[in-house]
């Protein structure tokens, strides 16, 4: 029997989330599309661990992750929303074009704190190949993502406040100021 106990996983926290060359960002995913539980990365134990479970009958709509070396205002990594063909599994990296940004915040009795998703197109897809922009997904596709964030945070008693959904360049700057922070 070895004497040694192996670690589980490299920290994906500390992996490089933008490809400057490429134009890309680096995705971890967290919670895979169609799951109704909430993965997160746990730094202590260097593992993925289910945080939560959505009540019967939701699910995420997409997969979800982060943008290592980064820290949001809620003090983990930004968030990320990934479109892709078919569901990732958690701690799986995905090199994604940045198309947008979904700001919000979040509301927590008189306790306010900003809470945005970043929006990506994963490179190696079919589905969703022609979104380039922001502007290509359709405007109901928006509007139910949004209302997607709204209902998730009220069935934890918690209010999220639609601030807009902008494109790249706010996206960037919010990758910027998390980059920074962490």
């Amino acid at each position: 029997m070895p004497k040694k106990i192996a670690k589980s996983l490299s920290n994906p926290v500390l992996l490089k989330p933008i490809d400057k060359g490429a134009g890309l960002i680096q995705v971890i995913i967290e919670t895979p599309k169609g799951s109704r539980n909430k993965f997160a990365y746990d730094e202590e134990q260097n593992i993925f661990a289910v945080k939560k479970v959505l009540p019967a009958g939701m699910s995420f709509p997409y997969d979800f992750g982060f943008l290592p070396r980064t820290k949001a205002p809620d003090d983990d990594p930004i968030d990320v929303l990934l479109l892709m063909d078919e569901p990732a599994f958690p701690g799986i990296a995905v090199r994604a074009r940045l198309i947008g940004i979904i700001e919000g915040e979040q509301v927590e009795g008189k306790k306010k704190n900003r809470n945005d998703r970043l929006l990506a197109v994963a490179e190696m897809n079919h589905e969703y190949a022609y979104i380039k922009k922001l502007s290509d997904l359709p405007k109901q596709f928006i509007h139910e993502l949004e209302e997607f964030f709204v209902n998730y945070h009220r069935l934890e008693g918690k209010q999220y406040k639609l601030l807009g959904c902008k494109g790249t360049e706010a996206a960037m700057r919010a990758i910027k100021d998390a980059q920074r922070a962490a």
